[in-house]
Order: C-alpha cells, then sequence, then structure tokens
C-alpha cells in the first residue's frame, strides 16, 4: 500500500496564487481519497435479524391491502 500526499501539487494545479491561495471565483481542486485513513475492517459479522423485521412490514402490509380491498368490495357491492 503507497502512502501519497492529499495535499495538490501547486505547479500542477490551475487556478492557485503564489502560496496556494485560490483566486474568487475559481473552483478549488477536489481533495483525494485517503484509503489508509481508516483501520481495515477484517471482521464484520451479519446479525440474521433482518428477516423478522421484514416479515413483519410484509404481513402487515399486506393485511392493509386486503382490509382496503375488502372496503371497497363492501362499498360498490
Amino acid at each position: 500500500m503507497s502512502h501519497y500526499s492529499p495535499d495538490p501539487e501547486p505547479e500542477r494545479s490551475t487556478g492557485l496564487e503564489p502560496g496556494g491561495g485560490v483566486p474568487p471565483g475559481e473552483t478549488p481542486p477536489a481533495e483525494s481519497s485517503m484509503p489508509e485513513a481508516l483501520p481495515r475492517e477484517t471482521h464484520n459479522p451479519t446479525k440474521g435479524w433482518a428477516k423478522g423485521p421484514m416479515t413483519v412490514i410484509i404481513v402487515v402490509s399486506v393485511l392493509i391491502a386486503a382490509f382496503f380491498l375488502a372496503y371497497a368490495l363492501v362499498l360498490i357491492l
């Protein structure tokens, strides 16, 4: 993994004034990402609880849809 400076090189960046300032109306150079800023995550186990809430949401949605369908059929007939 190579380490690099996230600062732009003033010789290669357009729009920079001497000393590294940016004149009014000029867009400053973008920052680069720093992949080595955080520790590498090697263990991230799944929690395994996502199926329960999704099942509850689906069941409640189907019950609400069935209620409104039955209500519409009662109004029509």
